[in-house]
């Protein structure tokens, strides 16, 4: 890192709620937000949150045209920078990724082809990666740089990394950064379960066990939201948190949907996230953990090696809002930033783990398919 980063403001939308106070309640209980829905678990944003969408969808003509995950990226980039009280004039740089983009009007547009063998006017622009980011500012009328990318799950963070390189190379002084994602398709879903990772369905309390190394079946089960941050470089008084470190590598595939078996590619994210800091000064790391069982093993294989006898407190948060793909790593640095502002570890109720008794560094870890991992050391 050439300087600290800070994280000036967030803002997110999940099964767990739009208000910071609601966000925290529903982390500090030991209740989960799946339902089922044709027969598979699916976290679905809040009923408030459907609220807003709604509104906001019907605010605007232009809008009514646009996927979920581009109206989830347009409300949380809104509340974002009004918590960072930034203005259009600051000309701050934007981007907001996405592992599937705009997959219900895709599949929509797809089905309306098929049956009338004609496209819809605009299935081609509301359809691409780009317009979440070019929505978004259109919404708020900006003039900086706007990027969209997908790199699987891991797409969030490297939204991160992409927004601190521009920082450091002075070309942008703020930026904006996140994920969004409306994957809550039958399609999508078909997918997941053609992969045979996915939850089915059953008695257990808690259906997607994420970081429980003895489960017996994988339990993924995917949800949808979005999460946004504004990084302003250097260390800015009143932010809520600093980013202390970056670290991303990507590894040679064993399979086109796994990491291998010590994830080469998390022990490298993770080692130079650390840099020169000793692995005790860790106290917690929010794993990525999908409730795999191949996945799961993997990182606490390669958080093994890394850390060795002095483990940190291991958290995630996917046993509760299940895999938001291109969207849960912010939603993994929200839930980090949490800790450390209330000073409380969210813990996972089929787990015990040694709570640490000051939280001052936080490690955030995300992968997708591609083995690109990325982790982010996070600091009050």
């Amino acid at each position: 890192m050439q300087q600290p980063i800070s994280i000036t403001a967030l803002a997110s939308m999940s099964p767990l709620g739009i208000q910071p106070k609601d966000i925290w309640n529903n982390y500090t209980n030991n209740n989960h937000h799946f339902t089922s829905k044709d027969g598979a678990f699916i976290a679905e944003i809040s009923t408030e949150a459907k609220k807003e969408i709604k509104h906001l969808r019907q605010s605007n003509t232009k809008y009514k045209a646009l996927d979920d995950s581009v109206l989830y990226a347009i409300y949380a980039a809104r509340q974002a920078v009004k918590n960072a009280n930034w203005n259009a004039s600051d000309n701050f740089g934007i981007n907001i990724g996405s592992s599937r983009g705009a997959t219900a009007l895709f599949e929509n547009y797809h089905q309306e082809f098929i049956t009338n063998k004609k496209a819809n006017t605009l299935t081609s622009p509301t359809t691409t990666l780009g317009n979440i980011s070019s929505w978004v500012a259109h919404d708020l009328q900006t003039n900086g740089p706007e990027i969209s990318h997908s790199i699987t799950c891991s797409t969030a963070l490297h939204a991160v990394l992409n927004g601190i390189a521009w920082i450091n190379s002075g070309m942008c002084k703020q930026f904006l950064v996140g994920g969004s994602e409306a994957p809550l398709t039958p399609f999508t879903i078909a997918q997941m379960q053609a992969l045979k990772i996915y939850a089915r369905a059953n008695t257990s309390p808690y259906p997607n066990r994420s970081l429980d190394l003895n489960k017996t079946e994988n339990t993924m089960i995917l949800g949808e939201g979005a999460a946004m941050a504004c990084l302003e470089a250097g260390e800015i008084d009143g932010a809520l948190a600093k980013i202390m470190g970056i670290g991303y590598a990507t590894e040679i595939l064993e399979h086109n949907a796994s990491l291998s078996t010590n994830a080469l590619c998390f022990q490298r994210s993770m080692t130079m996230a650390l840099g020169s800091l000793n692995p005790e000064d860790i106290d917690i790391i929010v794993t990525h953990t999908p409730g795999t069982i191949k996945g799961d093993q993997a990182e606490i294989n390669a958080i093994e090696t890394i850390f060795c006898n002095k483990t940190p407190a291991l958290t995630t948060n996917k046993w509760k809002i299940g895999h938001s793909l291109g969207a849960s790593g912010l939603l993994n640095i929200e839930m980090a930033v949490m800790m450390l502002q209330h000073q409380e570890f969210i813990s996972v109720p089929y787990l015990k783990v040694q709570t640490p008794k000051h939280i001052k560094k936080v490690l955030i870890n995300a992968v997708g398919f591609g083995g690109n991992a990325v982790s982010i050391l996070l600091s009050k």
